[in-house]
């Protein structure tokens, strides 16, 4: 069957409400819980900890059936600036959906992100790119043999989650969460108020005070 194009619904979600969960890490979204979803963290950033950049962006999604990437080539066309591009590849590692060559055309269409539930390449030159994130369940030396199956920004499960055309990514050194639009609009003030009650946290402990004054604990018991 020849590859699939969906037309995803349009966001009426605007940049500046996007744009304030880009102080949010990845834990802090996660830890809300709800609709709030954390991808797999089988599914690990390219770089090490502390060199990882920051993933952020809108899901284009592809479904892939291993060895066939043809949905990664069509949704390279309707990757715009902001994007994050979502391989669903059913997290098969032996063959490998992307590389440096579509990598490549994925930074110069302004993408900002890669996520596959799957397997990748050319691993030495994706992570040479601090301007394009990159997270995968495998590394694996083998390329694609065919580009004839798939779809395009069609919803898919990825590491477990539900990735609809348009969710919002969020990618540092802990892992991946994928926020609905509807969830980015509602839980801000949520992640906003943890962050506000975490710096308190610091504060305190770093003024003096012990963990139970910290965090309000009950005296404990004399064992």
């Amino acid at each position: 069957m020849p590859v699939t194009l969906h037309t995803p619904n349009p966001s009426d979600l605007t940049e500046a409400e996007i744009a304030r969960w880009r102080a949010v890490p990845v834990a802090v979204a996660v830890d809300l819980g709800g609709e709030i979803g954390a991808i797999d963290p089988a599914i690990r950033p390219l770089r090490p900890a502390g060199q990882q950049p920051r993933l952020f962006g809108r899901a284009v999604t592809a479904w892939c059936e291993p060895p066939d990437f043809g949905a990664v080539l069509y949704a390279l066309d309707r990757i715009g600036p902001g994007d994050v591009l979502v391989i669903a590849a059913g997290g098969r590692p032996e063959t490998a959906m992307i590389g440096e060559i579509v990598g490549g055309q994925l930074r110069r269409r302004g993408g900002t992100g890669l996520v596959c539930d799957g397997a990748i390449r050319d691993v030495a030159t994706l992570a040479a790119w601090d301007d394009l994130p990159v997270f995968t369940r495998f590394v694996t030396p083998r390329g694609p043999a065919a580009a004839e199956r798939g779809a395009v920004n069609r919803p898919v499960v990825a590491g477990g989650c539900l990735v609809s055309p348009g969710d919002l990514i969020l990618g540092d050194d802990d892992g991946l969460a994928v926020l609905t639009p509807a969830a980015v609009r509602a839980r801000i003030g949520d992640a906003e108020a943890k962050l506000t009650r975490e710096a308190a946290w610091e504060a305190s402990l770093s003024g003096g005070r012990s963990m139970r004054e910290t965090f309000g604990l009950p005296e404990p018991i004399a064992g």
